[in-house]
């Protein structure tokens, strides 16, 4: 604490300043970019509801 003190009045900057800095640079060099996992995909027919039509919406949920 005491080095990180002496650091930050070097530099006329907050200690928490510096702390924040610090953790953003490890951060930052430990992001790997990683390819997201491709979605699952279904096959499920197709909608059954035009969900434009508020009616056959109405409809298809009255028919639970």
């Amino acid at each position: 604490m005491a080095q990180l003190k002496r650091e930050a009045a070097r530099q006329r900057r907050t200690m928490s300043e510096l702390v924040e800095t610090a953790l953003r640079n490890l951060f930052r060099s430990q992001k790997k970019p990683q390819e997201l996992p491709p979605l699952p995909t279904f096959r499920s027919g197709g909608a059954l509801v035009d969900v434009a039509d508020r009616d056959a919406l109405y409809q298809a949920m009255e028919g639970r």
